[in-house]
């Protein structure tokens, strides 16, 4: 018996407009990228320069003729095209191409449909898809019958894509109703965080920039790592101890990325609610990467989109090891060099990051009573403790250290203040 492979097999396709050339061929690249990350295998690329986009099949009717050729003669599965196609451009090509036609925006979505891992990553997910799919429903139930399992069809499901508009309308209220609930739940918990005057630090960054590595060897949670493009779909937050003592909390995000439909960023509003909330951003890029430079642009650009921009920034050059020879750090924060995987380098971003806390804090002198046992133990945590030593006659602890003006722990600290 034949064994079937366990990869797709993928043509892309690319229309270049009026891009710069490089942006152009950098996109085409992602697009591959994404294209493995879907378990696909990317056997040939075609590309056609053009003014504009063709309307009613994205490139022109002889370079349309050509793929269909090439798809014949190399057996592919899938067409994958590089920019979100119409309806219409959908329908045009299927009826050309005797192949499965998938934009970068269904397969992104079938990308974030297989890495969903919580209640709400796999709602939020669905509820893209369905968004996306309810447009393209009219006059497709031949080809929706066709399609099988693989890139561009996983989530909803046959069934639900076969099933009629008004049900689809259904499925998408009760899921707005079901996120409704959750976000309730997080801002609940968001509040209470938030009362605890947590410092929270979210790390951000291109996708595949190493943020989950940092994250997971800090505080040894199993965030998703592996080298794929959106390994971590769904907001996790842990504490992470700075040298001090000090407490924080650290926030994993989803990996930003070039060109990401607005759709699918509100879709992920939970992961960049997050970031709205932090006291600090470590943006994490990858040095090693000869488009770095497009990517820190891209995730700055997305921050200053979600009026997140006056939060400080540290801006932290992974890969150290791996370093691009044409590497130059651009960034106009504060910036480290580190390679994610040497505890060294991770220890010294934590050193980093607590002298950029420090310059945020007030300093505060106090005697506290050796009764006070709670309050001492919170100025260990909940400030940078520098000094601390006991009075015998008195009977009484000295502290020095650095504290949040606006944390809880500034009424006890007035009540003690020498």
């Amino acid at each position: 018996m034949e064994h079937k492979p366990d990869y797709e097999k993928v043509i892309l396709v690319g229309c270049h407009t009026d891009e710069d050339d490089q942006r152009f061929e950098y996109s085409m690249e992602e697009l591959e990228s994404l294209t493995e990350t879907a378990n696909g295998k990317v056997l040939a690329s075609i590309t056609q320069k053009r003014e504009r986009v063709h309307p009613s099949t994205y490139i022109g009717k002889g370079k349309v003729e050509e793929l269909g050729a090439l798809q014949e003669e190399m057996e592919a599965d899938i067409i994958i095209f590089n920019d979100e196609l119409s309806p219409s451009q959908v329908r045009n090509l299927s009826a050309d191409l005797d192949a499965r036609i998938i934009d970068r925006t269904q397969l992104i979505l079938d990308i974030f449909a297989q890495r969903a891992r919580s209640k709400e990553g796999k709602l939020q997910v669905e509820l893209a898809q369905l968004q996306y799919l309810l447009p393209r429903l009219s006059g497709q139930g031949v080809q929706l019958s066709r399609l099988g399992g693989g890139i561009g069809t996983r989530g909803p499901g046959e069934t639900k894509l076969e099933s009629d508009r008004r049900h689809i309308r259904r499925r998408i209220d009760d899921i707005k109703t079901q996120l409704s609930v959750i976000v309730q739940h997080r801002d609940r918990y968001r509040e209470r965080r938030k009362k605890n005057k947590a410092f929270q630090i979210a790390l951000v960054g291109y996708t595949n920039a190493g943020k989950s590595t940092i994250f997971n060897r800090w505080s040894e949670a199993d965030s998703y790592e592996e080298n794929q493009l959106f390994a971590t779909l769904d907001p996790m937050t842990r504490k992470l101890i700075l040298p001090s003592g000090f407490i924080t909390l650290v926030t994993d995000t989803v990996g930003f990325i070039q060109d990401l439909p607005t759709t699918l960023i509100a879709a992920f509003r939970s992961t960049l609610e997050e970031v709205k909330e932090a006291d600090l951003l470590l943006h994490v890029v990858d040095m090693s990467n000869p488009d770095y430079y497009q990517h820190e642009q891209t995730v700055n650009k997305l921050i200053e989109d979600l009026e997140n921009d006056k939060i400080p920034q540290l801006t932290v050059y992974n890969k150290r090891d791996l370093r691009h020879p044409d590497f130059v750090p651009t960034a106009r924060t504060e910036t480290i060099q580190i390679s994610a995987f040497e505890e060294d380098d991770r220890n010294e971003l934590k050193r980093k990051i607590e002298q950029m806390i420090l310059g945020m804090m007030k300093h505060y002198h106090v005697e506290v009573p050796s009764t006070e046992g709670k309050l001492l133990s919170q100025l260990k945590n909940e400030t940078i403790l520098r000094e601390l030593t006991f009075n015998e006659d008195k009977e009484l602890y000295v502290c020095k250290g650095y504290y949040l003006e606006d944390h809880q722990i500034s009424g006890p600290l007035m009540k003690y203040t020498v």
